[in-house]
């Protein structure tokens, strides 16, 4: 790939392109990968740090069970200040392109295999298949879970996963932001500019970021936590469940998921999984008194009508056909559709139970997706947008053979390398779901489960359909390799395919 062999050891302004014409010589030297373990050395410190948080919930509440976040998050700190002093010889602020694309995948890989051991000390007792299957499904905030009996478990676990979204949720924004643009993938370079400028400069201006983002984060966490409470919610079920709504991850503290409440809550849940599935540098535009970029995006626009319109569709069917009253269709159309679309993965009802129309539409829905830059997954609204500008100008194309039509997203051309990106990761989408559905296939899962269990983890949505993956179950029951490879789905699908894919090229480790 041409991008892996550009130069980086010099700094260049957001309107510049990153050189790709004159590669390196390949003098069969192997990547330095020391800055890449320093920084996550680093991360694995604060994730085990952040291990006494619900330790000392069930210290409080006095079950006995803190123990296992102690030795969990010593072995967590311990692990990663050695690989941070190892590594601490080789550090430097500028990564190359190399190096970023391999921090923004260890990052993901290495956090999970950390973040499962809670679930291997404590109250589960899981095996490892399963805690770095609920961790991998955390931290991307993907939402499959693998337990049960979730009303019993101790707050410290219902918090720890909790927590794990809302970390992963904030770290999507700033991959989204930082990263994925400098490194142009998937088309996110449409989304480039000189206020976020960082290739040569990753660390220090993700940090810049991140804090900006930090502020709104927590802002609207508390937010929701206080909207959940006043509503009835209790203190702590309101704390953990706004982590899991803002963070679009749909983790909840019952085996019913979001069916353990009703009405209003169901209202203000669908208020904040939107708002978190909109670009969240509009809200520091906002939060800076510029509040028309928010109404005029047009990328928020067509998310928002898309909702409207299956939202409309779905409450008019269960009204019409399933003769359900129509407050009540369009409540559990609404929270559902959004739940989907913003692949947060809550369930308030079996939706299963609604029809094949419906569960045909909530599959497609799924492959939607949210904004760019927001805590939402799956292929982004802004892609369909290009894709259609693209197949628009191509019929005109046809029709005009004269003539010069150009594909444009919100009001601006854009670029070849732009198209070629977004038309890329369509194809490696579509892809990758139909390998993941034949190897879940291979490990003898049934049609209906593999397919919609490979779309729910490439696309980060959380409840799959059938029986077996529904928003009545949970992937408890899959064998241990097909957990491995819905493991593997996530990972890939929430760092936008190519991130990963990348790194399994033998060019990639020259340098």
């Amino acid at each position: 790939m041409t991008d892996l062999e550009s130069r980086t050891d010099r700094p260049h302004s957001g309107h510049q392109r990153i050189d790709t014409q004159a590669a390196p010589p390949d003098t069969g030297a192997m990547l330095d990968v020391r800055p890449v373990g320093y920084v996550i050395g680093l991360l694995l410190v604060a994730l085990g740090a952040s291990m006494g948080v619900p330790m000392a919930v069930d210290l409080l509440d006095q079950n006995g069970h803190w123990s296992a976040f102690f030795e969990a998050g010593m072995l967590t700190m311990l692990s990663g200040l050695c690989l941070a002093l190892a590594c601490a010889n080789a550090v430097r602020t500028r990564l190359s392109l190399q190096q970023t694309f391999l921090l923004t995948t260890g990052v993901w890989l290495a956090m999970p295999i950390f973040a499962a051991l809670p679930f291997v000390f404590g109250a589960t007792g899981s095996s490892y298949t399963d805690a770095f299957f609920e961790a991998m499904s955390g931290l991307t905030t993907t939402g499959s879970t693998v337990l049960s009996g979730l009303d019993d478990l101790p707050r410290g676990l219902l918090l720890w996963r909790g927590l794990l979204q809302w970390f992963g949720g904030i770290g999507v924004i700033v991959v989204a932001m930082v990263f994925l643009p400098e490194l142009r993938v998937g088309g996110m370079q449409i989304f480039r500019s000189e206020g976020f400028d960082t290739m040569g400069k990753v660390l220090p201006r993700a940090a810049q970021i991140s804090s900006q983002i930090s502020t709104i984060y927590i802002g609207i966490t508390i937010a929701c936590a206080l909207a959940y409470n006043a509503a009835g919610m209790g203190a702590f079920d309101a704390v953990v469940h706004a982590m899991t709504t803002v963070s679009t991850g749909g983790f909840a503290n019952y085996d019913a998921s979001f069916g353990a409440f009703q009405g209003p809550h169901e209202y203000i849940a669908t208020v904040f999984m939107l708002g978190a599935a909109l670009p969240f540098v509009l809200y520091v535009q906002l939060l800076n008194g510029a509040g028309q970029p928010l109404v005029r995006d047009s990328q928020v626009r067509a998310f928002l009508a898309v909702a409207a319109v299956l939202v409309g569709v779905t409450a008019g069917t269960l009204v019409v056909f399933g003769g359900m009253p129509v407050e009540r269709a369009f409540r559990e159309g609404l929270f559902n559709i959004a739940s989907i679309l913003t692949g947060t993965g809550y369930a308030s009802v079996d939706y299963m139970q609604w029809g094949a129309f419906i569960i045909t539409l909530f599959f497609f829905c799924g492959l939607i997706g949210g904004c760019a830059g927001s805590t939402s997954c799956s292929v982004k609204i802004f892609r369909y947008q290009i894709l259609f500008a693209a197949m628009k100008a191509q019929i005109r194309r046809i029709h005009s053979p004269n003539g010069i039509f150009q594909a444009r997203y919100d009001g601006r051309k854009v670029a070849e390398d732009v198209l070629s990106s977004v038309m890329a990761f369509f194809v490696l989408f579509v892809v990758t779901l139909g390998v993941f559905a034949v190897l879940l296939a291979m490990t003898g899962l049934d049609f209906l489960t593999a397919v919609s269990g490979a779309a729910t983890a490439v696309a980060n949505i959380g409840p799959g359909l059938g029986p077996i993956i529904g928003p009545a179950g949970n992937f408890a029951p899959l064998n241990d390799p097909a957990k491995w490879l819905l493991a593997a789905a996530m990972l890939i699908g929430r760092l936008e395919l190519v991130v990963v894919y990348v790194l399994f090229t033998a060019r990639f480790w020259r340098v």
